[in-house]
């Protein structure tokens, strides 16, 4: 941290001429000192005893120049990164009544003990469980523009007095924002501890009606910095108008926008506190029942063709559970409309969006496990356990590699006795040439792909029906490879029995998946 010393005098003074409120002016100084910014800030002389509280002057060293010191009373390293025992100059004098011309009013209106309050019991409106919150902040893309303007009207003057500063070096509005406010929030949300990373973002924005027309001229200056977005009102984002400031020269700045920047009519608007809960992550396996029940929600046009799906039926229990605003469903593959999977049943995971409850023990995801089981007879699930984000890759491995195991009703067009069928068991490691099916062509890019089916088993029903056990690798048309799809899968069920044959029923019986992990009865 660089200490306020009399050489500082000119500077402070320039800034609080050209309209900079107490706390942009320790921004400038490079004032890393924490507490200092939780100090009341107030209009004209009041600023300076504000300012001044928490402090005590200092002797001054014999051998020193003329100028007086002070300490601060915490003379330690504090863990939020304040600085320990450090000598500073007495704090600027008063700044002029008004909106602070950089700031526009952020750190003078937003940083008060009433404000910090306000936050806190909109958060406790929304009734989240969290241990810890990180506090994000929005500014106005101008306030960028109007630091670097202010930048420029101190920049000679530090040189002159040999300061080796730069513009990376002055406390960014957000963090200095952070330091006035955030032990008051802890204080009203019970002392909750406010940190860098944490699962509960708090989020503060603020908007100013003139930021368009502050930024306007570098869009003219610099037209490819600024490009229209898709979900903002504006082109004038932060790292637009950042990306603009870096390309322009100083001289040319100077040439379209005062400095220092102009007296703003009005000060900045908070808008309403936003909160947000990272996404929780539950993972099972699902059994299917019905042969009459989608995976996801089936609608066309507009119209919805299934009363319900497994999605749903899952989801509703979960996201009453975690008070969440929304899901992400995704499994192991799919089965189709009519195909029951059964077994240990299909690996699934559920992302549930920005949920107000997070924390769960065994018995209470064994309860609502038990919930979605009889809600419906249509399926049922197992296995139900939060999961990490990164754990939910394993569900994805190796899609192709893993195997899964089929039973089908085949038909066949002629008669057929036991032995007609006994050959198929001998088959193994049958591979087939898949042609994109016609039923998925809407959906899924024309392409052949090679597939294998690694073993078979047969059983007689009568004379025209049969059950045939497959084990094949995953992605495998089970049902083209029974009919042929008009060819489309080389080779097929019906070239080996030399005869037409169609498939009644399919269920799945295993994927072959080892996660998400068991948990025992």
């Amino acid at each position: 941290m660089l200490p306020l010393k009399e050489k500082d005098k000119p500077v402070v003074q320039k800034l609080l001429s050209a309209g900079c409120c107490a706390r942009c002016v320790l921004r400038f100084c490079c004032v890393f000192v924490q507490m200092l910014y939780r100090q009341p800030c107030q209009d004209a002389d009041d600023t300076q005893q504000g300012t001044q509280q928490g402090i005590d002057a200092e002797p001054e060293l014999a051998d020193d120049p003329p100028k007086k010191r002070i300490k601060l009373d915490d003379g330690s390293k504090g863990s939020d990164g304040s600085a320990g025992s450090q000598d500073t100059a007495a704090p600027p004098p008063a700044a002029a009544p008004g909106v602070c011309v950089v700031c526009l009013g952020v750190l003078q209106e937003y940083c008060s003990k009433e404000h910090a309050m306000k936050v806190a019991e909109a958060v406790k409106t929304e009734d989240y469980h969290f241990d810890t919150i990180v506090l994000s902040v929005s500014l106005p893309a101008q306030l960028c523009v109007r630091e670097h303007s202010c930048w420029l009207h101190v920049k000679k003057e530090m040189r002159e007095k040999c300061m080796t500063r730069v513009k990376d070096d002055i406390v960014p509005v957000k963090e200095a924002f952070k330091w006035s406010v955030q032990g008051n929030i802890a204080k009203g949300l019970g002392g909750v501890a406010v940190v860098t990373r944490s699962l509960f973002e708090v989020g503060m924005e603020f908007k100013h009606a003139t930021t368009d027309s502050d930024c306007h001229f570098l869009a003219t200056t610099c037209p490819d910095c600024f490009r229209p977005t898709k979900n903002k009102d504006s082109v004038f984002t932060r790292m637009a108008v950042v990306k603009a400031l870096d390309k322009i020269p100083d001289s040319k700045f100077l040439i379209h926008y005062p400095s220092p920047p102009g007296r703003p009519a009005s000060s900045c608007t908070s808008q309403d506190v936003q909160c947000l809960h990272t996404s929780i992550f539950v993972a099972g396996r699902y059994n299917k029942y019905s042969r009459s029940l989608s995976q996801t929600p089936w609608i066309i046009d507009g119209r919805r063709m299934m009363e319900s799906s497994v999605e749903e039926l899952i989801a509703e229990p979960l996201s009453n559970s975690f008070r969440a605003k929304g899901f992400n469903f995704s499994s192991s593959g799919r089965e189709d409309v009519d195909v029951r999977t059964l077994g240990k049943g299909r690996p699934f995971a559920m992302e549930l969006l920005n949920p107000h409850r997070s924390r769960f023990t065994k018995t209470e995801m064994k309860e609502i496990q038990e919930t979605i089981n009889t809600s419906s007879d249509k399926i049922a699930v197992r296995d139900l356990q939060i999961v990490t984000r990164e754990c939910m890759g394993h569900m994805k491995e190796g899609e192709e590699e893993k195997t899964k195991s089929y039973t089908a009703l085949v038909w066949t067009q002629k008669p057929i006795e036991k032995d007609d069928i006994v050959f198929l068991d001998d088959i193994k490691e049958l591979t087939l040439d898949q042609k994109t099916p016609l039923r998925v062509l809407h959906r899924r890019a024309l392409a052949v792909r090679q597939r294998v089916i690694h073993s078979m088993n047969a059983r007689f029903r009568d004379p025209h029906h049969f059950y045939l056990r497959l084990k094949t690798q995953a992605g495998t048309y089970i049902k083209e490879f029974v009919h042929g799809d008009f060819g489309r899968t080389k080779p097929n069920l019906c070239q080996l029995l030399k005869m037409d044959t169609d498939i009644l029923e399919l269920d799945v019986e295993s994927v072959d998946v080892d996660w998400p992990p068991a948990i025992p009865e």
